[in-house]
């Protein structure tokens, strides 16, 4: 699904450049079209619908938005066009275009809370979990989505640890996941869209961390499969670090899950709790046949209860980035 976008603006200039850079860097999500007289406005309107448009202050039709689900002010700032009390939401104009675009996404995912999706939901879903803490498992979560965001196509990677490290690997520039948690009923899937970020160096997709740690607490087993839901739409790849606890939210990531990295540090504490694991929960048998055993920081951790296993390198660095940026290069197939 693509919305489809009217710019209307005399700045002819400015809408066009705007409509260039859509449809090269937001392709996936606009269909544009521009729109710089009046009388064709009003020909264009009565000839088609839109999913949204942007209107400059002196080209708002007087009738003709019954055909428009979103129809946007495009706000140059000045008092004149004052925003403060009119009838239409504003997007300011001057401001980038990945910003703009990003209020936009937001804004229509309030007007389209019946939709049931955005995209194509195609997405693998992959897991990263360790029922031992400091196994490195956020490491190998992003050194994973790293390398498959090498080989192109869309990579989403998406904390759900209580505590998040996200902020050590990637700026905090963004509107917080927060911001879709109170919406998962709603079109999550546009809504996590409008705030994602793209990281430049590796090319995956992130989200900025929750505002607080009762934000991720409070969600339900529901809640979390309505967010993968979300977070898995329109990506090829949805990369999910799992906390190392084993309830019932994560139970329901494992049974969504197409692979499960379980990582181990080779240390006698996570042996003996991959082991108690195996042992004891009953969710080992059915995950059995997804799980992938990561032998993380050179260690040479094997286990007869598992078909494959991953050997990852020991890397030496004070910058956690270039931890996982050096095991991308590591094959995890």
């Amino acid at each position: 699904m693509k919305i489809q976008l009217l710019i209307a603006s005399s700045d002819k200039d400015y809408s066009n450049h705007l409509a260039e850079v859509l449809s090269e860097n937001h392709a996936e999500s606009f269909d544009v079209e521009v729109c710089s007289a009046a009388g064709r406005l009003e020909n264009l309107l009565q000839a088609r619908a839109f999913d949204a448009a942007l209107f400059e202050p002196s080209l708002v039709p007087a009738s003709g938005l019954s055909g428009i689900r979103l129809p946007l002010l495009l706000w140059d700032g000045s008092e004149q066009g004052g925003c403060g009390g009119g009838a239409l939401v504003c997007i300011r104009k001057y401001q980038r275009v990945s910003r703009l675009s990003s209020d936009i996404l937001e804004e229509y995912s309030k007007a389209a809370v019946q939709s049931s999706g955005f995209g194509t939901g195609k997405a693998r879903i992959s897991a990263v979990w360790s029922p031992s803490g400091g196994a490195g498992k956020t490491t190998v979560a992003l050194a994973y989505a790293a390398q498959k965001a090498a080989y192109g196509g869309r990579i989403v990677y998406l904390d759900l640890e209580h505590f998040s490290s996200t902020s050590v690997y990637f700026p905090e520039s963004g509107k917080s996941i927060s911001t879709a948690f109170e919406r998962l009923e709603g079109n999550a899937a546009l809504l996590l869209k409008a705030i994602a970020l793209k990281d430049s160096g590796s090319g995956m997709t992130y989200f900025t961390p929750p505002n607080n740690y009762d934000d991720m607490n409070v969600l339900t087993a529901e809640d979390i499969e309505s967010l993968i839901a979300a977070a898995a739409d329109d990506a090829d790849e949805l990369v999910i670090d799992l906390p190392s606890v084993c309830d019932e939210r994560c139970r329901r990531v494992f049974e969504a899950s197409g692979a499960i990295y379980l990582v181990s540090d080779g240390s006698k504490t996570a042996a003996c709790k991959i082991e108690q694991f195996a042992m004891q929960h009953y969710l080992f048998e059915r995950m059995r046949t997804k799980i992938v055993l990561v032998s993380n920081k050179g260690a040479k951790a094997e286990n007869a209860l598992f078909s494959r296993t991953v050997y990852l390198p020991s890397v030496s660095s004070g910058d956690p980035a270039n931890v996982y940026k050096a095991l991308s290069g590591v094959s995890f197939e």
